[in-house]
């Protein structure tokens, strides 16, 4: 099992966007309309888990709404 801490998440998620190139916003919007790559959807799904663990520790309101979106 890997542990890591939420700055090393936080970390990762933000290196992960500028891997491909958008903000978190315009990601999500490129996968609610299907049109992500196959490179692009394995960052999406990995951001998810990321901020799903985030969410449990940070308790702001941008990682409910950004869970909310992901169950509803």
């Amino acid at each position: 099992m890997i542990h890591k801490t939420p700055e090393q998440l936080r970390d990762q998620r933000a290196r992960l966007l500028a891997e491909v190139g958008m903000s978190y916003e315009q990601l999500r919007d490129r996968a609610e309309v299907y049109s992500l790559s196959m490179d692009e959807l394995d960052v999406w799904h990995t951001i998810e888990g990321i901020d799903y663990l985030l969410d449990g520790d940070r308790g702001d309101v941008e990682a409910r709404r950004v869970s909310s979106r992901v169950r509803g």
